[in-house]
């Protein structure tokens, strides 16, 4: 880091103090990090995030703490709408797309923009959530977590700008979309252990059917099975299969039991 993002950092804290903000200092790199030690070290009412690049209104914030307290909910997303190309490149739009339509066919629909960094929570969701990202995809583990949970949300409009001249982005499109990626894997690995497992375990029982289906005709027409490396190949398979559905039913109950937990620390926060 050069000494004049350095010097503009310290001068951004003391106007931060000025104004009579009490500001924290995160020494690991990451929004999941910094969000991490927000909701460990912060006790509040009502929690307001937001991406610190000016690209967002903050006079909606008054809107989204009324909604969290007047309708009870557990989370607000602002919805971004843009109208400058620049404010928001044609490549994350599809991006957000995609992965808002992913996240929707296997956790749920409630959100249309998943990846939105203005947010606002309730004191309960915060301390119901077990933060374990450590970038970017923090968006996406806050959403699948009020998704799963089935909690009460809701969405705002809300306008976006470009990035003011002289700043830049740390955004990558394609390391962070595969970031991103692969948390989505993650959580539908731990959060929808059945359906993941049992997805292997189709997939290991049609390769078994194709591969035994020549072997069970040739012993019926004479009676020999020759061809004993694809037997025992499709065994072994049946075998992986049947393990991959039993694995997911026991999964699948553990994170029944997770899940039950989060909730009963979410019901006992408000």
């Amino acid at each position: 880091m050069d000494s004049c993002c350095i010097l503009k950092r310290v001068r951004t804290r003391e106007i931060a103090q000025e104004r009579g903000a009490v500001v924290r200092v995160e020494s690991r790199q990451g929004k999941g990090n910094v969000m991490r030690r927000m909701l460990q070290d912060v006790e509040a009412q009502v929690y307001i995030v937001v991406d610190g690049d000016d690209t967002y209104d903050p006079a909606i914030a008054p809107k989204m703490v009324r909604m969290v307290v007047e309708e009870h909910l557990a989370m607000v997303v602002a919805r971004r709408i843009h109208v400058e190309t620049a404010a928001y490149r044609p490549g994350h739009v599809s991006g957000n797309l995609m992965f808002t339509r992913a996240v929707d066919l296997l956790f749920g629909s409630a959100f249309t923009d998943i990846f939105s960094g203005y947010r606002a929570f309730s004191a309960a969701f915060v301390k119901s959530f077990p933060t374990a990202s450590q970038g970017f995809e923090i968006e996406t583990e806050l959403s699948v977590h009020a998704l799963t949970l089935r909690l009460p949300v809701g969405e705002i409009d809300t306008s976006y700008r470009p990035r003011p001249t002289g700043s830049e982005s740390k955004l990558n499109t394609y390391r962070d979309g595969w970031r991103i990626l692969w948390m989505v894997f993650k959580l539908f690995r731990t959060e929808l252990p059945k359906m993941f497992y049992s997805i292997f375990g189709w997939i290991f029982t049609l390769l078994a059917l194709i591969l035994a289906a020549p072997i069970f005709v040739t012993f019926y027409q004479t009676g020999l099975v020759p061809r004993i490396p694809t037997a025992l190949l499709s065994t072994g398979l049946i075998l992986s299969a049947m393990l991959s559905f039993v694995f997911g039913h026991i999964l699948d109950n553990v994170t029944q039991g997770r899940r039950e937990a989060k909730l009963l620390a979410y019901l006992a926060a408000r």
